[in-house]
């Protein structure tokens, strides 16, 4: 495993008088191989298809010491689940947030970034960290809408 940020997890494992073992390492790399931003429980499932001996808290527990070693950065989209992403240093990105699938999907700018810097250098504010979330219907879930819309009103007009 390649390390992305912080301390290297198996490093963080033994500073914590941790052992690291298989099931560890095994939800670690399922974690790193995956570009989602996964909720425990859709993390569970994936490590499960290769190991169904992982438990829940094993699971748990080790995405938090993901987070603790600067692996991992968990989310809270809404009022949903907390979601976790992988964290590479030096790298920001913000989201879009589907309403009614959920669909999460990043990107950066550097036009928005430029911009909150200014907007805090005027007013005296030191930055350190932010999220950008902007909430809405993607272009499926849009699709299918219009698809409805319409299908409701051919059967009107045939009524």
């Amino acid at each position: 495993m390649e390390k992305t940020s912080g301390l290297p997890f198996q490093q963080l494992l033994k500073e914590r008088g941790l052992k690291s073992t298989r099931q560890r390492d095994e939800i670690a790399r399922v974690f790193m191989e995956s570009a989602d931003h996964l909720s425990v429980d859709e993390l569970c499932q994936r490590v499960r298809q290769k190991n169904p001996g992982i438990g829940y808290a094993t699971v748990y527990r080790t995405l938090k010491l993901l987070a603790q070693s600067g692996w991992a950065s968990s989310r809270q989209f809404g009022q949903r689940t907390a979601r976790f992403e992988q964290r590479t240093e030096g790298e920001h990105h913000d989201h879009l947030i589907c309403l009614i699938c959920g669909k999460i999907v990043e990107f950066a700018s550097e036009r928005i970034e430029e911009l909150q810097s200014r907007i805090a250098q005027k007013k005296g504010f030191r930055i350190f960290d932010h999220k950008l979330e902007l909430y809405g219907h993607c272009a499926d879930c849009l699709a299918k809408k219009e698809m409805t819309g319409k299908k409701v009103k051919e059967k009107a007009a045939h009524e």
